[in-house]
């Protein structure tokens, strides 16, 4: 038998770091920010790195590379970045060797089954709360790891017993040592204060049928039932008890979550995909799972452990927490000053050339994805030398300050403006189109122009050259970003041998793809109620900010609105794979899209109508009558009519 109060006072048993400890504090309170958790976890560098790491992998499925921590913490939110500091945190390999080895190696293993089962139980329960089913699944058998660590001469036996007689391992924990992991477990997490539904779905995960009825009014029951169905698929995976396993969890997952019998084996099957997922995210070594195949997938390294921490004395812990106070203040100024440094110019206050490639960077995947223009605009103050030389240096930054506030003046909120370099200034174009390209650079050489400064009494003189250029990415199309930068450079310099103080713009755009681009705009349902008379075109932009947009594919929207069937949708997807083309301009070349139902579709993804509609009545612009019957009029007018398009197989046999 193991004496319990032994057992927590155990020297063996891991500390918990100071960087868990900190995180543990924020998870408690409802005001906690994001950037008090990004903070907490760069004080730690070796953690931010495997969160960075962890972000970027298959297993989050982000599209696009994230290169910061202050970027990965806000994609994962609070709860999945903390669950993954404390994880790798506590983390601990001393007992990857040694006599204890494989049941060490066998924890982890069962950990990860149970915590990605418990998580896809949670996005079919409440797929908000997904991250804390998995933290709880991940949690389940923390007992088993204490038991290891500080009584492994008395445990060791239990568990080799346990395996060859085929036996519960709750029944002969209780048999051999007088307490069983899920107790010690449950009693390891209230010393660590989380929060209770977590602890007593830990406490409960191998309770019986009939312990757990007990529990049905509780208001965390589908938690506990969750976890202990997860309980039931680690013994089924991991174990030799697996018809035992087997028989229980389709009690409880039928019985207790109000799932139909039928769904259990896809349920199993999703499983199966987010353990390899999980494997390759945390990189624990699940090859000794075995068979059946498909549900045990080849893995990496370890999950984690979240392990006790030996209580101090009230006043050590007092003064530790006064003290770690102090230090998060100092570390959160220094970490603000820091990031304003990495993001902005320090003279103009205007963001920095790093942001705008990064931004630009964005704007174009932006671009790919939707077949949206992405423009820029060059900027460079003439004979920027001359101040230099004439009035000083100090006369030269005032010039570079002036300009960029009278850049500022002129820009939308929409468009992004950064210093790029001396006396150079360059914008991205916030939903450009050729004319307002132009349009917004001749603004700007004009209140550059109009900028009153003078020097000692004299006015002083400043213009700028500027030169444009803008582009609709292809959908696999590489360096559309630089190409964009050089095109728009040139113009530039054309702009300055030409004289100076003028614009030069180039479009790169198609001429197919420019009268497209002016189809959908001339169909867009904001345009068509301008031009109507209905709104004016400031009102009509501030519709357009509070309208959501369309993220649904083309491919989507086209089976939505009858233009294409799901057959037809595959066969484009299979011909785009080896083409490379847009799904838009294959469609039309197989003839199952017609241009005007292409550009019809292209116009929804930039703006719904019947949801701009009602935001235009929402926002009182016009009258719940007069926009139904605008929509109308719109939809009977601008709307191609959906008809019979040929199946896909009368086509490849006509």
């Amino acid at each position: 038998m193991i004496n319990t109060k032994r057992l927590f006072a155990s020297s063996q048993l891991p500390t918990l770091p100071s960087v868990a400890v900190k995180l543990l504090e924020l998870a408690k309170n409802p005001e906690t920010e994001l950037r008090q958790v990004v903070d907490a976890i760069k004080t730690d560098p070796a953690i931010s790195a495997k969160i960075l790491k962890s972000a970027n992998s298959t297993y989050f499925g982000f599209k696009s590379e994230i290169r910061a921590i202050e970027r990965a913490v806000p994609l994962l939110g609070t709860t999945v970045s903390t669950t993954l500091a404390l994880s790798f945190s506590l983390n601990d390999d001393t007992m990857s060797s040694g006599p204890v080895a494989d049941h060490y190696k066998a924890y982890w293993m069962q950990s990860v089954v149970q915590a990605s089962a418990a998580e896809r139980l949670g996005h079919r329960l409440n797929p908000a709360a997904a991250p804390e089913y998995f933290l709880a699944g991940l949690l389940m058998d923390i007992g088993r790891l204490a038991l290891l660590k500080a009584a492994a001469r008395e445990y060791t036996p239990v568990l080799e017993k346990c395996a060859a007689e085929s036996q519960a391992l709750v029944e002969a924990e209780n048999a051999g040592l007088g307490v069983n992991h899920a107790d010690v477990g449950a009693q390891l997490m209230e010393s660590w204060k989380l929060p209770d539904a977590i602890v007593h779905s830990v406490r409960h995960h191998h309770s019986t049928a009939e312990e757990l009825a007990a529990l049905r009014d509780t208001e965390d029951f589908k938690l506990y039932a969750a976890i202990a169905v997860a309980s039931s698929v680690g013994d089924y995976f991991c174990t030799n008890q697996k018809g035992r396993a087997l028989e229980r969890m389709r009690t409880l997952y039928t019985e207790f979550l109000g799932f139909k019998p039928e769904t259990l084996d896809s349920y199993l099957q999703d499983c199966s995909v987010r353990i390899e997922q999980a494997a390759g995210l945390f990189s624990v070594d699940v090859t000794e799972l075995g068979d059946p195949a498909e549900l045990m997938v080849q893995a990496n390294d370890q999950l984690v452990q979240l392990t006790l921490r030996e209580h101090v004395a009230s006043t050590q812990a007092t003064i530790r927490h006064q003290e770690a106070e102090r230090e998060k203040a100092v570390l959160e100024t220094q970490n603000r000053e820091l990031q304003k440094q990495a993001l902005h110019d320090p003279l103009t206050g205007l963001y920095n050339r790093n942001y705008f490639d990064e931004s630009l960077e964005r704007e174009v995947s932006r671009g790919q994805r939707l077949a949206a223009p992405v423009a820029v605009i060059f900027a460079d103050i003439d004979h920027f030398k001359k101040f230099n030389d004439t009035y000083g240096h100090a006369f030269g930054d005032i010039v570079l300050q002036r300009v960029a506030k009278a850049f500022q003046a002129t820009l939308r909120t929409s468009d992004v403006l950064s210093r790029y370099g001396g006396e150079e200034f360059v914008v991205l174009v916030g939903q450009p189109t050729e004319k307002g390209v132009e349009r917004l650079a001749e603004r700007i050489r004009e209140r550059i122009q109009a900028e009153p400064l003078e020097f000692e009494g004299k006015s002083v003189h400043v213009t700028c050259s500027l030169g444009a250029a803008i582009a609709i990415p292809g959908r696999k199309e590489q360096g559309v970003g630089k190409r964009l930068v050089a095109a728009a450079d040139e113009c530039l310099y054309v702009a300055k041998n030409g004289g100076r103080n003028q614009v030069r713009v180039r479009s790169l755009i198609s001429d197919l793809d420019r009268q497209v681009l002016q189809m959908v705009t001339n169909q867009r349902f904001s345009r068509w109620l301008v031009s109507q008379g209905l709104l004016d075109v400031p009102s009509a932009s501030r519709a357009l900010l509070e309208a959501p947009v369309q993220s649904s594919r083309i491919g989507e929207l086209a089976e939505m609105y009858g233009y294409l069937t799901g057959a037809q949708v595959a066969s484009v997807m299979e011909e785009q794979q080896v083409c490379g083309e847009r799904f838009g301009a294959i469609a039309v070349r197989f003839g199952f899209l017609t241009l005007d139902q292409l550009v019809h579709l292209l116009t929804l993804q930039q703006e719904n109508p019947k949801q701009l509609a009602a935001v235009v009545m929402r926002m009182g612009l016009l009258a719940p009558d007069k926009v139904a019957r605008a929509l109308e009029q719109y939809i009977a007018t601008q709307v191609p009519e959906i008809h019979c398009v040929p199946a896909f197989a009368d086509l490849v046999t006509a």
